[in-house]
C-alpha cells in the first residue's frame, strides 16, 4: 500500500481555503496519512512554494513549514496545530519567514503551488537547533523509506495585480 497525504480541508490540486493564509487567520490545515512503512522510525514534513515569487517566472522555492521527528504512530496533524501542540518527539524547523512554524500561502502575485510532502525515514533524526528544510533533506539522504505529497494553490483574493 503506498503512503498516502490527504486534507480534509482540501484536495490534491485545488485551492487552499483562506483560513489557512496569510489572508485568514493563517492556520495550519488539518493533514491525515496512512500507509507509513511497519520500518518507519520518524516522519518529516515540508511545505513549500517552487513558484516564488512569480509563477510566471520563478526564481526560488519558499518554505512555509518545516517538521521532522514527528513519531510513526501518529496519523494527521489537527488544524491549526502550534508547536506546543506537536506530537511528543516532534520538531519544528526554521521557515523562510524566519520562524519556527507553519507560515501559509501569501503569493504576491499570481496563482502559486504548494508542496505538503511527507516523507517516511528509517532513522530518528536528532534535534537541531534552527534546522531548515537544507538541513533536514541533508540529515534525510539515503534514510527515506516512502514518500507522499499532496498540493494545493493559492492566488490572493484581496488585492488586483498588474499583468504586463
Amino acid at each position: 500500500m503506498p503512503m498516502t497525504l490527504t486534507s480534509p480541508a482540501f484536495n490534491s490540486g485545488t485551492s487552499i481555503p483562506a483560513q489557512y493564509t496569510c489572508e485568514g487567520p493563517n492556520l495550519s490545515p488539518p493533514l491525515k496519512w496512512s500507509g507509513v512503512p511497519a520500518s518507519t522510525r520518524s516522519l518529516a514534513l515540508i511545505v513549500d512554494d517552487p513558484d516564488a515569487p512569480d509563477p510566471k517566472h520563478p526564481r526560488m522555492t519558499y518554505v512555509h513549514w518545516v517538521l521532522y521527528g514527528i513519531p510513526p504512530s501518529v496519523g494527521g496533524l489537527a488544524e491549526g496545530i502550534g508547536r506546543s501542540e506537536l506530537p511528543k518527539g516532534a520538531h519544528c524547523g526554521v521557515n523562510d519567514f524566519k520562524f519556527a512554524g507553519y507560515g501559509g500561502p501569501c503569493p504576491p502575485i499570481g496563482r502559486h503551488r504548494y508542496f505538503f510532502k511527507l516523507y517516511a525515514l528509517d532513522v530518528e533524526l536528532p534535534p537541531m537547533k534552527k534546522a531548515t528544510k537544507r538541513d533536514i533533506e541533508k540529515a534525510m539522504q539515503g534514510h527515506v523509506l516512502a514518500h507522499a505529497e499532496l498540493v494545493g494553490t493559492y492566488e490572493k483574493q484581496g488585492e488586483l495585480y498588474l499583468q504586463e
